[in-house]
Parts: C-alpha cells; structure tokens; sequence
C-alpha cells in the first residue's frame, strides 16, 4: 500500500459518522491530509437508532467496498455491538477474488475474524477511522506512525513492535478539544514469563462472545498467540468473557497470550485487574503472557494481522512479527 491509494470506510455497528459528525471529519480530513483518498460506503451519514443500518443493508456495504476494484484498504469507521449481525450477508467468494487489507478493532472483530476464518486470508486488528483518526495530538500521531510504517513501508522481519513512551484513555475531546489529555507513562507487563512464537489470532474479547462457536470462529491451533483486549467492562463482566474462553477449550490449545490495554476497567471495588482475572481463569497453567499491550482502545494503537506470525518475549517485554504481514 502506497500514499495515494484508497480507503474505503464501512460502519458495522454504531452510527458514529451521525452521532460523532465532528469526530468523523476530523478523522477523514486527517487520512486526506496524509494522501489518502477516501470512499465512503453508502451507509456513511446513515443512522438505525443504534446501528447504521439492517444486517444486510451494513453487509452490502462491505461487500461493495470489496468488489471496488479501486479500494485497496477496507477500515472501519468505529465498533459497536452488532457486527455479529452481519456475518451470513457477507460475500467471502468476493473477498477471495478480492483480497484487501481490512483493519479495524472492537466490535469489528467479528468481521475480521470471519473474513479470516472463511477464506484465510490476514486481516488487521488496527486502527478504525472515528476513534483512531479523529484524536487529537499527540496521541494521533503516534497511531498514524504506526498505522504507516506498518502498511506503506517494506520493513523486514523480524520486526520488533515498539512500545508507546505515553498512553491515555481519558475520556476527554471525544467531539472537540475540552481540555489536555492526561499522558501516563507507558509500560508493557510480564504476566508470565516465557517466549512463544505462533499465528496470531483474536481480537475484541466482547466481541468474540457473539461469535465463538459458529462457522465464523477460526479454528484455534495447537500454539496459536492469542490476542485479546476489552473496554469500559466491570470486573463480572470480565471474568465472563475469560471464562468463556476456558469453556471453548482455548486456553488448552494456545501457547501465550497478548493482553490489550483495558480502557476505563472497573474493578467493582474488588482490586482485581484484567490481568489478576485471567490468571484466575488460567488456574496455574503455565504459559507467556505479556499484558498492557498497545493494540486496544487506548491510544495510540498499534496494527497487528491476524493469520500472521508473531513471537512474544513476557520475559524481556517485546512482540516481533516473525511473519511478512503484506
């Protein structure tokens, strides 16, 4: 992917180009301002109450965008709680004929997932236009580094995946600039010591919940990483979705996890993080586990592909893609 070529923008849940106009301005004229062009899918300034539109409608809006042989990079505008919805309406032969890079977070796991599961080919957990784009500085622009180095630029492997310096998720200047984001700095954690090295798979952990199972779930692999993160979720609802995991034998099959971030956890009062939950879970099983990593809600934010292989040191806190990822 080069500067100049396209990105087509689709919304499978949250109507957030209406109920975040400014936001969403913002983040188009950003990627426009880099050299980007952009196309916007046909449910851009659409609103369904609480979606952009019926799981068909927000389906074909995807699948416009990748029979669009001028598109190179599908993004999604922003998550929310229904992508799920959209998975029987999606046209993978389409996508098979028409690979591109598809990258988004949160509730587009679902679509991420199932575009991989379906036809093995990478997509990325990675930026999504409105909350990503639409930032202001500096935290947009260590994002937007990330987001080029990763797809505009030849770079070799192993490739170490560089630690932020600062992170916030302070829930400020959402639509306008209030007031300075508070920076704290930044540090990755060992949860478990160890190397692993495998396919990196996952995404959304909320979002996997109204998936696992179905035939638009990959198929987890012996030694798999496995990438999870989450937000704005209580420490019940935490212990939930890891113990889904557990339930689906996930935990059995994998050899690390990649825990994200967790934007504004609410402990409930417990003390418990989403670390100390998901070593609960684990009961002693013993695998590397790097947690606070910078692929989440919290800004910035790094691209990871699903499908590709990365390698994860907890022990010394870095991740490498192992794997060329483009």
């Amino acid at each position: 992917m080069k500067k100049g070529d396209t990105i087509g923008i689709f919304t499978p849940s949250s109507p957030a180009t209406v109920t975040a106009q400014a936001r969403y301005v913002r983040a188009k004229n950003f990627l426009m301002a880099k050299g980007f062009q952009i196309i916007e899918g046909k449910l851009t300034g659409k609103s369904d109450v609480y979606r952009s539109g019926t799981p068909k409608e927000r389906a074909e809006e995807l699948n416009e965008l990748i029979r669009n042989p001028d598109v190179k990079m599908i993004m999604s505008t922003i998550g929310g709680t229904n992508s799920n919805s959209m998975l029987p309406y999606i046209d993978y032969e389409a996508f098979k004929a028409n690979p591109k890079y598809v990258v988004g977070y949160s509730d587009a796991t679902a679509v991420l997932l199932a575009l991989y599961a379906k036809t093995g080919i990478a997509t990325y957990y990675g930026p999504a236009l409105i909350p990503s784009f639409g930032e202001f500085e500096p935290l947009v622009n260590d994002t937007y580094d990330y987001f080029e180095k990763y797809f505009t630029e030849q770079l070799s492997v192993p490739y170490e995946v560089p630690m932020p310096i600062f992170w916030s998720d302070e829930p400020v200047n959402w639509l306008e600039k209030t007031a300075e984001k508070t920076l704290f700095t930044n540090e990755w954690l060992t949860g478990q010591p160890g190397v692993a090295e495998g396919r990196l798979i996952g995404g959304n952990n909320n979002a996997m919940y109204g998936f696992i199972g179905t035939e638009y779930f990959p198929e987890i692999q012996q030694g798999d990483i496995l990438l999870i993160e989450d937000c704005m979720k209580d420490a019940s609802v935490v212990e939930k979705n890891f113990a889904m995991l557990k339930l689906h034998g996930i935990f059995e099959r994998v050899g690390g996890i990649i825990l994200g971030k967790h934007e504004r956890f609410d402990d409930l009062g417990t003390g418990k993080t989403p670390l100390s939950l998901l070593l609960e879970q684990l009961n002693g099983k013993d695998m590397p586990i790097l947690a606070e990593f910078d692929c989440c809600h919290t800004h910035p934010m790094h691209p990871l592909a699903i499908g590709k292989r990365v390698r994860m040191d907890a022990t010394a806190k870095k991740v490498y893609c192992v794997e060329p990822w483009l």
